[in-house]
């Protein structure tokens, strides 16, 4: 009876030993070779697995914001053992690396930031065309990783007209700690994208693709609607310009197709009846402008419309449009307008009476307008 009692305690306490070692055996602590960090300290259980009530001891100071720095294994073993923390598994490593994690803002987002803090208020347009110069350059800022909100302005001030901005803003950050301040000052003001002049261009040139380039300016260097580019392209100048200067869309016209002094053609034309003739421009015009033109032959001014390049058409009575012109210094009438054409002809080719008397100019030397008379058409 003993020895079966005893049998069955051997029996227990063999079975219960195996147990007991398990719940004995620690995991041994074992070195990474690379390490992530959040916060400004690098701490024993960043660098250790298994690091145990040590895991909290602080160890070094970390990289810098988005940085990486390196530990060799003899530099870190010889700090934890002056932490009382030994026995470490090194395994083939031979140095560490940790890296600081970090939240980068570029100097183009808070630009962006600043000009949507601004867009349609205090006068000002799309944050698109409002341009931010700041007070001091802002470089790209790195901040802790653990500031994951937006940047939220939470005063903004704008004085219109100087054109200063004073914007603050807040990055909330993750858990409960208090939110990252930023505060940003400088100037903003308003641009819109405009042709500008690449050389001086006189009032006669028309502007070329190579005279223009589009930049932007501010809006209140360019009073008026701005000219684009394409626009511009084929135009003349109101007025000569030098090279640098924003255009606007007041200041262009169509191009002359008459010029002050040109030799011209003017042309009568009505219904039934077409007449042509030798003249000189008094003034420049473009193309539907009115403008006075000499008759060379009868030495009149006339007054007619610019209708082609070197063309001027006389508006007459029953002619309320100038017609599509022709070139040929002719003339050709319908049977039943004989009449009217020999008038017209005098009006406009034949000297006044009394300066012929005057002048006693022999009527073989006044040049005259051929007349030819076309076939009426049958009814």
């Amino acid at each position: 009876m003993i020895r079966a009692t005893l049998a069955a305690i051997s029996t227990l306490l063999a079975l219960a030993l195996p147990a007991a070692a398990a719940d004995d055996f620690i995991a041994a602590p074992t070195l990474r070779a690379s390490v992530t960090v959040t916060s400004d300290v690098v701490r024993v259980g960043d660098l250790i697995d298994n690091a145990g009530s040590a895991a909290l001891i602080p160890v070094y100071r970390s990289p810098d914001l988005g940085t990486t720095g390196t530990l060799t294994v003899g530099q870190l073993l010889s700090v934890l053992r002056a932490k009382q923390v030994i026995g470490v598994m090194t395994g083939d490593i031979k140095e560490v690396q940790v890296t600081r994690l970090a939240r980068t803002l570029a100097s183009k987002d808070i630009e962006n930031a600043v000009a949507a803090a601004l867009e349609r208020r205090f006068g000002l347009g799309d944050a698109a065309n409002i341009t931010i110069t700041f007070d001091r350059s802002v470089a790209e800022m790195r901040l802790d990783a653990s500031n994951s909100g937006a940047l939220q302005p939470v005063a903004t001030r704008y004085d219109a007209r100087s054109g200063r901005f004073d914007v603050a803003f807040e990055i909330a950050k993750d858990g409960n700690a208090a939110p990252t301040k930023l505060r940003f000052t400088g100037t903003a003001i308003e641009t819109v994208e405009v042709a500008v002049l690449t050389r001086d261009i006189d009032r006669a040139e028309l502007l070329k693709s190579s005279d223009l380039s589009l930049e932007r300016r501010p809006k209140a260097e360019v009073a008026g609607e701005p000219a684009s580019r394409d626009r511009s392209i084929g135009m003349q100048l109101r007025r000569g310009m030098r090279a640098g200067t924003p255009i606007r869309a007041a200041d262009l016209v169509k191009p002359d197709f008459v010029v002050r002094d040109q030799a011209v053609t003017i042309i009568y034309q009505v219904p039934g009846l077409y007449l042509t003739t030798r003249g000189k421009a008094i003034e420049s015009g473009a193309e539907g402008d009115t403008v006075s033109v000499l008759n060379l032959q009868s030495k009149r001014t006339l007054s007619g419309v610019v209708t082609g390049r070197g063309q001027v058409t006389v508006q007459g009575a029953s002619q309320s449009a100038p017609m599509a012109p022709a070139v040929e210094q002719t003339s050709s009438v319908r049977r039943d307008n004989v009449p009217a054409a020999a008038a017209l002809a005098q009006s406009l080719v034949q000297t006044p009476t009394a300066e012929i008397a005057q002048a006693q100019i022999p009527q073989a030397q006044i040049p005259q307008v051929r007349l030819s008379q076309a076939p009426a058409k049958s009814e």
